[in-house]
């Protein structure tokens, strides 16, 4: 032990550690405590061992300790002060970052690091996401938007089904917009400390040269405790013993910034990491999936009209209520919770939080709306929080006849079911407009429909007895989309060879399961606004209805779903075929997208045989494309020309009952002619996913904020975090296209800035008495605008 290393020996920076799933194979419950035992155990060992350091990254399990444990918070606060336990990590909890949306990461930092700067005065530096299925592309961008500085994980090394090896330790990550981020990444989070450990720590680097340093994680984990004694005197027997790295203890935040100060020579990788395993977490557990798209969509909702109704006086906005709401949809991104790898109970929970949480927003949704009209007999307020003008079909109240607009022009009607509806035109950007009862329309009918088929002015579609599509003709170039039978059903044998709810092993497509029988096809409605065909059928042990719908003059045919699922241990998929050659295919990440090859040339394009995607995903030529889009489903494969949206997974572990029961989702195949750009298949998406929304009242037209470049997306309106009156508009450049663009708004602006993600550090923007903005924006890029109102 007396035994000194020489000049070049390795230097290992070592901090202990407890990984606590925040759910996993317990409940929520259960983490409370494991988390006031692992305090409390790490609490003294840092009393006996004054050099020892100990990092949890989740404010989270803080709040926890802090409402439940207020002794023990009371010695963590202060062994936070000494540096011993490091409050380091970003997020509100380890989220995960496949499903997750884009603007609900942003809320992870806002909310993480405002509770650490709040009680610790802590301004995070590091996302530590040690043990994540995968890392968006987005990522890069939106960690330095919310003054991340560096990048931590291991999970990228588990290629335990073989796979590409990831190739570097220590590099830069480059992201869709082109930001870096400096980033390491450790061989396991719940690392051992002796000799035989710490030299293997060393020696398995990927990155065997310009590399003189690694960060070591220690400490027993997933269901916490952290290090022992033991951990701690192997590694002051390890200063500097010859033939084992020296190893100090320390934050990893001192390891960035020793590795920063030597970083010019260290590689770029560019794109997502792809985690090459658990692609079964982009789909497990859907009725969580779903519920998550709809929270994070209802608080958009919320968010936007309450802001709007908070600027012009109309009501105040619940801040303190609707922070509350977002950090129980954050809790619920957790790793194991969201992907869909938990127990039972705990999807019971997360299912009953989700509800409140939709119930809440939408309450505030409404009731800022109901703000911002006044009353009026036989008036209806159409509210559209997309930032483009665009028609929908609304319910008209009972008594309405037909509907109206302002200037008397009668609208097309239709009844659906025991439903009056009308479609109202050109609802403006960010915006309302209102309607009023009127007489019954007398639109010519341009939809054909029967049991065998469905069309309109652009799109012939052709059923066979089964409900697949044999045919569909674009009619204005009379070419033939279909290559083959679309909105096919595919089921398969699902049985992982190692973890059952997060992994689809690559020879699924060996285990089809038969799918006989014909479908029973009815027509629902004729038009004059929509025809609609319901089809049911058996899917092995399982029953599916879906009504099929097509709008006059669109080029989008949804499916709207029902599945009595009752499968265990099996896979299913939709398939569509189409007549495009494109050796990649394009699907929307958070903030923007990314290419995937349609083929297996090598080893990581075959290992990407399922992966993440949002909203949509899009097989292209240069003058026309097709695309899959849905409003609740993130696993999907591209099959040459076939694009196929995995619908449902049912594993048997952790969960036995894993989404057995009813399932409602809708998917919808859309087709355009000229390039992607040229397209609409961002509006469509977001179209299908968020509907206007209608109340009783009248408030005139009025467009509180728009845009006049077609590839800019107003993501989020939202009263600032601070409460101090100002709007927050975040933008973001959806089509890889460098754009120049107005910002316009109808509030009363006093004073805008440009600022980070987490709405500070602003500059000053130029705002005409009109109230427009000149914004410039790269590719995929996000921005930032405060508006102080007054």
């Amino acid at each position: 032990l007396v035994c000194r290393n020489g000049s070049t020996s390795p230097l290992l920076y070592c901090s202990g550690h407890a990984h606590i799933d925040v759910a996993w194979l317990w409940p929520l419950q259960e983490t409370d405590r494991k988390t006031c035992r692992t305090f409390s155990t790490q609490l003294e060992l840092a009393d006996e061992y004054p050099d020892y350091c100990f990092l949890q990254s989740q404010p989270y399990l803080y709040k926890v300790a802090k409402e439940l444990y207020p002794d023990v918070y009371r010695r963590v606060k202060a062994a936070v002060k000494r540096g011993q336990i490091i409050a380091e990590g970003g997020m509100w909890v380890e989220a995960d970052t496949n499903v997750t949306g884009g603007e609900a990461l942003i809320r992870q930092f806002l909310h993480g690091k405002r509770f650490f700067k709040k009680e610790f005065g802590l301004d995070n530096e590091l996302l530590w996401l040690p043990d994540v299925f995968g890392y968006s592309a987005a990522l890069p961008q939106i960690l330095i938007g919310c003054g991340i500085q560096y990048f931590s994980t291991s999970k990228i090394f588990w290629n335990y089904n073989e796979g590409e090896p990831f190739p570097y330790n220590t590099f830069f990550w480059e992201g869709i917009d082109g930001t870096r981020i400096l980033s390491h990444f450790i061989t396991n989070y719940n690392s051992q400390t002796s000799p035989r450990n710490t030299i293997n720590r060393w020696y398995s680097r990927v990155q065997k040269e310009g590399v003189r340093t690694r960060f070591l994680s220690y400490g027993h984990g997933d269901g916490g405790g952290g290090p022992t004694r033991d951990h701690i005197e192997f590694l002051l027997r390890q200063k500097d013993l010859e033939g084992a790295p020296r190893c100090i203890m320390a934050s990893p935040n001192r390891f960035f910034h020793d590795q920063e100060r030597d970083s010019a020579h260290l590689p770029i990788y560019v794109g997502e990491l792809y985690l090459q395993l658990h692609r079964g977490t982009f789909t497990s557990q859907a009725k969580t999936k779903k519920g998550n798209r709809r929270c994070e969509l209802a608080l958009r909702e919320a968010e936007m009209w309450g802001a709007i109704a908070g600027a012009t006086g109309s009501t105040k906005y619940p801040l303190g209520r609707m922070d509350e709401a977002w950090e129980c949809l954050l809790m619920n991104q957790f790793h194991d919770i969201l992907p869909g790898s938990s127990i039972a109970r705990v999807y019971e929970e997360a299912e009953a939080a989700y509800a409140a949480i939709e119930a809440e927003a939408s309450d505030v949704a409404v009731k800022s709306a109901r703000a911002l009209v006044r009353r009026k007999r036989d008036a209806l307020t159409v509210f559209n929080s997309l930032s483009w003008a665009r028609s929908a079909l609304v319910e008209l109240p009972k008594g309405f006849r037909g509907a109206a607009d302002a200037d008397g022009n009668v609208l097309g009607v239709q009844r659906i079911g025991k439903s009056l509806v009308a479609e109202v035109p050109a609802i403006p950007s960010c915006g309302w407009k209102s309607i009023r009862n009127g007489a019954r329309s007398r639109a010519a009918n341009t939809l054909k429909v029967s049991t065998r088929g469905i069309e309109n002015e652009v799109l012939k579609i052709v059923f066979n007895g089964r409900g697949e599509i044999t045919s569909i003709r674009d009619k204005e170039t009379g070419r033939e989309l279909a290559a083959g039978l679309c909105n096919s059903f595919r089921m398969y044998k699902d049985v992982p060879s190692k973890f059952d709810a997060w992994d689809i092993d690559i020879t699924y497509k060996s285990a089809p399961v038969t799918l006989p029988g014909r479908a029973g096809i009815k027509v629902l409605d004729k038009g004059p606004l929509v025809a609609r065909v319901q089809i049911e059928r058996k899917l092995h042990n399982s029953t599916i209805r879906q009504v099929v719908s097509l709008r006059r003059g669109s080029r989008r045919v949804d499916f709207a779903t029902t599945i009595d699922w009752q499968e265990s241990h099996k896979l299913l998929k939709v398939n569509f075929p189409v007549d495009i050659r494109s050796d990649e295919a394009i699907h929307e990440i958070q903030f923007g997208h990314l290419s995937r090859p349609t083929h297996e040339s090598r080893q990581y394009d075959a290992d990407r045989f399922e992966v993440p995607a949002h909203k949509w995903t899009v097989l292209s030529e240069q003058n026309r494309g097709c695309a899959v889009l849905n409003d609740s489903k993130y696993g999907i494969s591209v099959d040459g020309n076939s694009i196929n949206l995995t619908l449902l997974k049912s594993g048997l572990a952790p969960d036995m009952t894993a989404d057995k029961g009813v399932q409602e989702f809708t998917y919808s195949f859309y087709a355009w002619n000229g390039t992607f750009g040229e397209s609409d298949i961002i509006r469509e998406a977001y179209d299908l996913n968020i509907p206007v929304l209608a109340g009783a009242g009248h408030g005139g037209e009025e467009s509180v904020l728009s845009v006049d470049a077609p590839n800019i997306v107003i993501e989020t309106v939202k009263p600032a975090a601070d409460g101090s009156g100002d709007v927050v508009v975040r933008l973001y450049e959806t089509k890889r296209m460098s754009a120049k663009c107005r910002l316009k708004t109808s509030l009363p602006v006093a004073s805008a800035m440009l600022t980070d993600m987490l709405e500070e550090n602003g500059k000053k923007l130029r705002v005409t008495k009109k109230g427009e903005m000149t914004l410039s924006f790269r590719p995929f890029e996000v921005k930032t605008v405060r508006l102080g109102v007054g």
